[in-house]
């Protein structure tokens, strides 16, 4: 399949992405460049100069709204790719109605608790729709560790045990070769339908 190929398949077709930090911003980066349709993108947070090390977002932006900078900086990117983007911290009675349209969720939370409910309600509120989820990408180095694996309709990439912590940090290599596992995974599921 050539390129042209594959961007007039994957135009038809639209992605939601919980979270719009580290995973978050450059899977929807890497879905840009690749032909997506559409993303629809939620997160409430700021970016903030500790953000830099691992998100796709610019020294000029600090102190802006997560959503609408990664919105700028797609549309630099890739001008034919819709982005709908909402700034509210995602719950369960909120992001159904937000990701309903969606073909494919991911899932690009910093907290367990939050990638919990998120996986949990989109199982059970959309059965038939695919989520991947980022688990386990801190720190640098063991590049082998870091896979992608199926249960059901949920995809889990990462190593699934390198915690965030002071004395092991999330940092660019190890964050953005999972946010591109997960890119990946959803044009695999895409294209292969």
């Amino acid at each position: 399949m050539t390129f042209e190929d594959i961007k007039n398949k994957l135009k038809y077709y639209t992605v939601g992405i919980a979270g719009a930090g580290g995973l978050g911003s450059n899977c929807a980066v890497a879905l840009a460049r690749s032909g997506i349709g559409k993303l629809i993108i939620a997160d409430f947070d700021t970016v903030s100069e500790s953000n830099l090390n691992r998100q796709y977002y610019f020294y000029d932006q600090i102190g802006q709204i997560k959503v609408y900078a990664l919105k700028d900086n797609i549309e630099r990117i890739n001008s034919e790719v819709k982005v709908d983007v909402y700034n509210i911290k995602l719950r369960k009675d909120n992001l159904i109605n937000i990701f309903a349209g969606c073909d494919i969720i991911v899932e690009a939370f910093d907290k367990a608790e939050e990638k919990e409910m998120l996986i949990e309600t989109v199982l059970s509120e959309f059965p038939d729709k695919p989520i991947i989820s980022g688990l386990g990408m801190a720190g640098y180095g063991d590049n082998n560790s870091l896979r992608s694996r199926q249960i059901d309709n949920l995809y889990i990439c990462g190593d699934e045990k390198s915690e965030i912590s002071e004395d092991n940090p999330p940092l660019a290599p190890r964050v953005g070769v999972v946010a591109n596992m997960q890119a990946n995974l959803v044009l695999e599921i895409l294209l292969n339908e």
